[in-house]
């Protein structure tokens, strides 16, 4: 629960080995384990919601791993984002494999039961279904969000064999149930093959801007990053990254990899430039470890993740 205790950190490297002790995010503290919280990292082991490769019900376990090596001080903005707020790892949420609907609901609950005290909630995926239940849950908080979606697809698509909840629809289904609010959110990073002209068209209806990773090699991070700003205003913001938004070199481990995506380091640099903005909630999506090599791409997502808790504890103060 949120309070105005001292935030307790990571375990000690220089006591603890990074490779020894509990995997949380980060070595970071269970929420058990403190008497208060700001931001809670979760795990959502789903993805039943997938279409192509599946595996990234084992993703929430491979960042945490991926994440052994953070350290508390993020040279890049100068600020232990551990010390400006009290970060957690809140463990797993549990959800059936087996019928997304369902899942989706148990998703929401559980994230609105973290909600309750008045914190944030950085989730890992799992899927990119998740997002649907994780904005439900934020939105109910805080009213309509400005989305800012980092991801090679739309994920504004209608249905896939009939089934309303997979991980190419949730901005549609959320668009639909008015968790968002019209042309404050963004795509970045979009690339790829489409099914038709129209998808383009039909996701500009539903008031979302579209950034290509071309475009962001042409503009540049700082132009991107100032255009995404502009467009979010003084909404509050919810930041979803699916990991195939960077290039397969960058992140093998995924379940629909398109070529000719972001690097890591435009990528990380474009999450640390949202820091201006009101961050609300978070997810990092689709990291599916068996396709992986290395750790590289669970590596890659939980830097991610450590520059959004560090934007959302900039905030924080």
């Amino acid at each position: 629960m949120p309070g105005d205790a001292g935030p307790a950190g990571p375990a000690d490297a220089t006591v603890v080995p990074r490779f020894a002790g509990p995997a949380t995010f980060a070595r970071l503290p269970t929420a058990e384990a403190v008497p208060r919280w700001d931001i809670a990292v979760v795990g959502i082991p789903f993805d039943g919601g997938t279409t192509y490769r599946p595996g990234a019900r084992f993703g929430p376990a491979a960042v945490r791993q991926g994440s052994r090596l953070l350290r508390p001080y993020n040279p890049a903005v100068g600020a232990l984002p551990f010390e400006l707020a009290q970060v957690v790892d809140a463990g797993d949420i549990a959800c059936t494999p087996f019928g997304p609907e369902e899942a989706v609901a148990q998703i929401e609950a559980a994230a609105e039961a973290l909600l309750a005290g008045g914190g944030r909630v950085m989730a890992i995926g799992g899927d990119h279904t998740v997002a649907l239940p994780l904005l439900r849950a934020t939105s109910a908080r805080h009213g309509p969000l400005a989305l800012v979606h980092f991801d090679a697809h739309l994920d504004t698509w209608d249905v896939y064999f009939g089934q309303r909840f997979t991980h190419g629809s949730p901005f549609r289904r959320a668009w639909e149930e008015g968790l968002l609010s019209r042309d404050h959110s963004t795509h970045v990073g979009l690339r790829g093959p489409l099914y038709s002209s129209t998808d383009l068209i039909d996701d500009a209806g539903m008031g979302f801007a579209q950034i290509t990773a071309d475009d962001v090699a042409e503009l540049g991070g700082a132009a991107t990053a100032a255009r995404v700003l502009e467009r979010i205003g003084d909404a509050p913001l919810y930041v979803s990254v699916d990991i195939d938004v960077l290039d397969p070199a960058h992140a093998p481990g995924t379940g629909t990899p398109e070529a000719g995506g972001l690097t890591s380091r435009e990528l990380l640099s474009l999450v640390r430039a949202l820091a201006p903005a009101h961050i609300v909630g978070a997810d990092v999506v689709e990291v599916s470890p068996a396709y992986d090599h290395a750790e590289i791409t669970a590596i890659a997502a939980a830097h991610v993740i450590y520059e959004l808790l560090t934007a959302m504890a900039l905030g924080t103060t």
